[in-house]
């Protein structure tokens, strides 16, 4: 019985070590799938709000509108669960654009973060002019138009601290792992892994 115990021990050992390398694999690069356009609207406290206050930051945008009956209060507690996964990491920033500007307006933006515990200097709402509005969600985001009809896009969307100043490499992602993928991603690389 002996003279098998150092080949089980082995064996063990081996499996273990398995185990160990196995979490150490790379993991492929996302592609970068755009460049968000540098933007100015209108934050939810009334004060201009541009992309520049973004650079250097990892930060996570989705499309929302304030009376929506549908996604939207799903995924703005989404949100908030992703601002509550980085509180140890407050340059994780968070931005909310409107569908629906025409409605949203900076005090309406405000209440409706107030009720989803928005963090000040954390998580933005942005409303301005629906052309740009238009701009950014269809050319920068890529993701829908913002064109009065209020449909919208119910991904998330992770973008890069490490991005040249003209613009941030985009990576959708699935509304059901953001959490996750901010999670992972607080330290950025230039290249980021797929979470799809």
């Amino acid at each position: 019985m002996t003279a098998h115990r150092p080949s089980r021990d082995r064996q063990g050992a081996v499996a273990f070590l398995a185990l160990c390398l196995a979490g150490c694999a790379p993991t492929p690069p996302l592609p970068v799938l755009g460049q968000v356009p540098p933007f100015q609207f209108t934050s939810q406290t009334g004060e201009t709000f541009g992309s520049k206050a973004l650079e250097g930051h990892v930060w996570v945008a989705d499309f929302i509108f304030t009376s929506c009956p549908g996604p939207c209060p799903r995924m703005s507690s989404q949100m908030h669960d992703i601002q509550s996964a980085t509180a140890d990491t407050p340059d994780v920033k968070l931005v909310s654009f409107t569908v629906d500007p025409a409605h949203d307006t900076p005090p309406v933006l405000a209440a409706y973060g107030k009720h989803f515990l928005a963090q000040p200097g954390r998580w933005y709402f942005l409303t301005g002019a629906q052309n740009r509005l238009d701009e950014i969600g269809r050319a920068g985001f890529k993701l829908n138009p913002v064109d009065g009809s209020l449909d919208h896009s119910t991904r998330f969307v992770l973008i890069d601290r490490t991005a040249p100043t003209t613009g941030s490499p985009l990576s959708s992602i699935r509304s059901g792992t953001a959490v996750q993928a901010t999670d992972e991603r607080r330290t950025m690389r230039p290249t980021m892994p797929s979470m799809t």
